[in-house]
């Protein structure tokens, strides 16, 4: 007889599946999740006794989809349900995933049956082999152009100017080691670059090859107006990245290149009025020589206030949760809207 998923106490694994009006899809994807994590080998990675939760983390749903999950609760004890008041993103409920999840290794994996769950036994392995953090490769993608084209450009742009060689950085499925999810601190569209983070702060980082599979349910939450907060938030990531801790370097480069521009400006009116007698005092390019000065002076204060202060370390709320639901507490636990809590 095979030994039960459920163990009381703090679960070896946590799963953590991000959803919005994903109904349909939900009774699959956990018996699918449920068949994976039954697995002989998967379970052998781990000390005895293995036991996993399976955290479900609705996303302002509409279409029932928290109202199916708290059916499958009775007669599934590793499942908790976590609802939003209403739809905060991706971003909001992966973190609030990270903070509620007990596992000592973390697996994410989107909702709406595009990712095997049997990929996640090869994650594992692959994250006992060695790293930190082990993301999914859709190397064939089962998507339109609307969605490839723009994912080959993201990945390439962000691989560019990261230097970190992967090929799929915002796959829905991969495997952290708990450090890193206890470090991750992230915003507005943040979770397009959690492998960035992870590999800045010193993790290991490494992707594999897993299946996709079309859509069968349910449309695409991808659509054009995420591509310019993407670009705000890879210029952000870019700049935590490189120059979190040192922001000097990046205002003072910007203060040194708007200084010479602007000297070799005025020194250049300056020196056609002593030589050529050159009227000087109307001549659009003084006062761009003057302006590149004035800018060179702001971003070289910008740069030392930065210095100066200390950045704020308090992780800022993004959700209010309307209940958590989980059998081990017996009675759904209402909580304030703004808060959030922790089995206990």
């Amino acid at each position: 007889m095979s030994a039960p998923l459920f163990v009381p106490g703090k679960p070896r694994l946590s799963v953590i599946v991000p959803l919005f009006n994903e109904r349909e899809s939900l009774p699959t994807l956990i018996e699918e999740i449920y068949e994976a994590l039954a697995d002989k080998e998967l379970r052998q990675l781990f000390p005895e006794p293995f036991s996993f939760e399976l955290l479900m983390i609705d996303d302002g749903s509409t279409d029932g989809s928290a109202g199916l999950l708290r059916d499958e609760i009775e007669r599934r004890p590793e499942i908790r349900l976590i609802s939003f008041q209403k739809n905060f993103g991706k971003t909001a409920a992966l973190m609030a995933g990270f903070r509620e999840c007990s596992g000592e290794v973390v697996v994410t994996i989107d909702a709406d049956l595009q990712d095997d769950p049997l990929a996640i036994k090869p994650l594992l392995a692959r994250l006992f082999s060695g790293y930190d953090l082990v993301g999914g490769w859709k190397k064939n993608r089962c998507d339109p152009f609307s969605k490839t084209v723009p994912s080959k450009i993201f990945n390439t742009v962000t691989r560019t100017f990261t230097g970190i060689s992967l090929h799929d950085f915002n796959c829905g499925l991969k495997a952290y080691r708990r450090e890193v999810v206890d470090l991750l601190d992230l915003h507005g569209e943040m979770h397009r670059y959690i492998p960035v983070l992870a590999h800045w702060n010193g993790f290991r980082v490494t992707e594999i090859p897993v299946q996709h599979r079309p859509r069968k349910f349910g449309e695409t939450k991808f659509g054009p107006g995420r591509i310019f907060p993407g670009l705000f938030d890879f210029l952000t990531v870019l700049f935590i990245t490189r120059y979190l801790r040192k922001p000097m370097h990046f205002f003072g480069m910007l203060s040194l290149a708007g200084f010479l521009a602007g000297f070799g400006i005025s020194l250049y009116v300056t020196v056609e009025k002593i030589v050529f007698d050159q009227a000087a005092g109307n001549r659009p390019i003084l006062f761009l020589g003057i302006l590149l000065i004035i800018l060179a002076v702001q971003f070289f204060s910008i740069g030392l206030l930065g210095e100066m202060l200390t950045r704020d370390t308090s992780r800022t709320q993004l959700y209010t949760i309307r209940e958590t639901v989980n059998l081990r507490k017996h009675a759904e636990a209402p909580l304030t809207p703004g808060h959030h809590q922790k089995d206990q």
